[in-house]
């Protein structure tokens, strides 16, 4: 079926019968429609989530306006929901790309974005219907290259049978030259094995997993790494965006959704990476050294984009925005700029420190909305501990600045099932909220609304805590029904995450090459969307994991030698592996001195 006639017998025959059709008509507002057969080749951006989250992810916008300005039809596709691919599976069409209707597996290269693990069964749905074939060694010579890249390709072999070769680090750099190169070789006569072999050999941060051998031993540890081809990389290093205002320009022009989102508003990367050391934190280890952008770059992009798409927000991302060098004069020129527009500035990414209590007086906007922080733990040995040192009282005195000026909720984020936790960490938490609230009451006269939103804890690979264990699901309910009696105040609210969701979490985040196994038998049993809680099946997972055989205790909750080779130890960051291990080892002298044993 041609993309037009495609087009056609969806919107009679299908788009009519499903839950909000808009997000699979394409046609947005700075959506980029081109004639394939007048472009250098076509790539279409594939997020393994919904409409709804993948149009709201910064990264995607930065790819489709690169790769569509170096004269590519740059496309995007969406996992659908369950009622959408059941309809496309009933009437025999692929999932296809939102600009031209074009089937994923018609593409020269298709990319997709691994934000979070939990939604890999959705790489295999969208594969199995986009005609993609799901095992990479079954595609043939100058079929669909199947790239992958974000922060799962930190830890790449859960996915490794599936995916032809991963982008590991920033993708501005090297999806062009990954593209660009596959395109080159296109009937060429070269063997599939060939060509990726070249690209692994030229394009840095480029990981092609059929030229490496996992090797086991005793017990099913690990034991090292067998390259199967001597002319490709021992160790895959990250590519890397130097010149980050120049290499990364902000996309003036983002798409517009057509329906509603988790982020609608206009979003600007002020700078990336984070010059903090947080022993929990992945991305800060993974997106070394700190780049920012220049003031007058950042006020100048949000203006075009402003006038590209008429939103009302714009949002200055970060991992921790207020360490921006020059965050108060970028803050105070935004604020004069927009704020007579009737556009908001939010600052999503705050970090609590002594800069904090001037903020809410460098944003002039009108109508207050709620103030977001990451205090992570509320103790301030647990903090010593994770490497996030910050002090109550900025905190405090944040809050109250805020209340004064118009502020009337806040909403916190921390964790539970930290190496060492105790339940005086958990009793600290539900002080600290209470304590904003009454604050919020001494300015205002009634208690501040205060969310406490508590995640549960997941070693990551490339951070300190790699080689800790997860605690237990019965761990979990236990924190969760404690933080939950202990509030008195009507105000406060605990949210905890899903124990299920942040479990599978934790095998799909360590796991082997071995796991991949479970992985396909539970997407074959029907698991999808895992993400959302209305969709998420636990049953499929424990079946899939008994019949292929896998141990949880092992992946999950086994605490691990820091001379255990790691599945992702080839995978090299910035510090290296050395690093890792004295920042463990500092962790455990401090958790030994907490426990009172030093």
């Amino acid at each position: 079926m041609r993309n037009g006639a495609l087009k056609s017998y969806l919107l009679e025959k299908v788009l009519p019968w499903v839950q909000t059709p808009g997000q699979y008509l394409g046609g947005e507002l700075n959506s980029v429609v081109k004639d394939h057969g007048e472009c250098a080749g076509t790539v279409c951006l594939a997020f393994p989530d919904t409409y709804a989250l993948g149009m709201s992810h910064h990264g995607l916008q930065i790819l489709y306006s690169l790769m569509n300005e170096r004269g590519w039809a740059c496309e995007r596709a969406f996992t659908p929901l369950p009622d959408m691919e059941a309809a496309l599976r009933k009437h025999g069409l692929p999932l296809y790309s939102l600009e031209t209707f074009t089937p994923l597996h018609a593409f020269d290269v298709v990319g997709f974005s691994l934000q979070y693990e939990i939604c890999y069964t959705n790489v295999l749905t969208m594969l199995d219907l986009g005609g993609l074939g799901l095992h990479a060694e079954g595609r043939g010579d100058d079929e669909t290259l199947v790239i992958a890249g974000g922060p799962g390709a930190q830890n790449p072999e859960l996915l490794a049978p599936f995916i032809d070769l991963f982008i590991v680090g920033d993708g501005e750099p090297s999806l062009p030259r990954v593209c660009e190169g596959w395109r080159s070789m296109k009937g060429s006569g070269l063997s599939r094995e060939e060509k990726l072999a070249r690209l692994a050999r030229e394009v840095p941060g480029a990981y092609v997993p059929r030229f490496y051998e996992p090797e086991y031993g005793e017990g099913g540890v690990q034991v090292g790494v067998r390259r199967r081809r001597l002319d490709v990389p021992a160790a895959i290093r990250p590519c890397v965006v130097v010149d980050f205002d120049r290499e990364s320009p902000l996309p003036t022009r983002p798409i517009v959704p057509l329906v509603e989102t988790a982020q609608d508003r206009i979003a600007i990367e002020i700078m990336r990476g984070c010059p903090w050391q947080c022993r929990f934190c992945q991305s800060t280890v993974i997106k070394r050294p700190l780049r920012y952008r220049p003031v007058e770059s950042i006020v100048a992009a949000a203006m075009e984009a402003y006038r590209n798409t008429g939103y009302d927000e714009i949002s200055l991302l970060s991992l921790s925005s207020s360490d921006y060098p020059h965050f108060e004069e970028l803050v105070r020129r935004m604020s004069e700029v927009f704020t007579p527009l009737g556009v908001k500035i939010s600052l999503p990414s705050l970090r609590i420190t002594e800069m904090l209590k001037r903020i809410p007086a460098l944003l002039q906007e009108g109508k207050r909305s709620g103030l977001t922080l990451a205090p992570e733990v509320a103790r301030d040995d647990m903090r010593d501990q994770i490497r996030k040192p910050i002090d109550n009282r900025d905190l405090y005195e944040g809050c109250r600045e805020a209340f004064a000026r118009g502020w009337r909720r806040v909403k916190l984020y921390f964790m539970c099932g930290l190496p060492g936790e105790r339940k005086a960490d958990l009793d600290g938490i539900v002080e600290m909220a209470e304590t904003i609230a009454r604050i919020g009451k001494e300015v205002t006269g009634r208690y501040a609304d205060v969310t406490a939103s508590v995640s549960n804890f997941v070693p990551k690979p490339h951070t300190p805590y790699q080689w800790n264990g997860m605690q237990r699901r019965e761990y979990f309910e236990w924190a969760h029904r404690y933080l939950r009696s202990k509030v008195k105040i009507r105000s406060v609210v605990i949210k905890c995450h899903d124990i299920a969701t942040s479990l599978l979490e934790g095998i799909l985040t360590r796991g082997d090459r071995r796991v991949a196994a479970a992985l396909e038998l539970a997407w074959r049993k029907g698991a999808r969307l895992d993400a959302w809680r209305e969709h998420h099946r636990p049953e499929l997972w424990a079946e899939a994991f008994a019949e292929a055989g896998i141990d949880l205790d092992f992946y999950t909750h086994r605490s691990r030698p820091t001379d255990e080779v790691l599945p992702w130890d080839h995978i090299m960051v910035k510090y290296g592996r050395e690093y890792l291990v004295k920042e463990q080892d500092r962790s455990v002298v401090q958790l030994q001195a907490m426990a009172g044993v030093v």
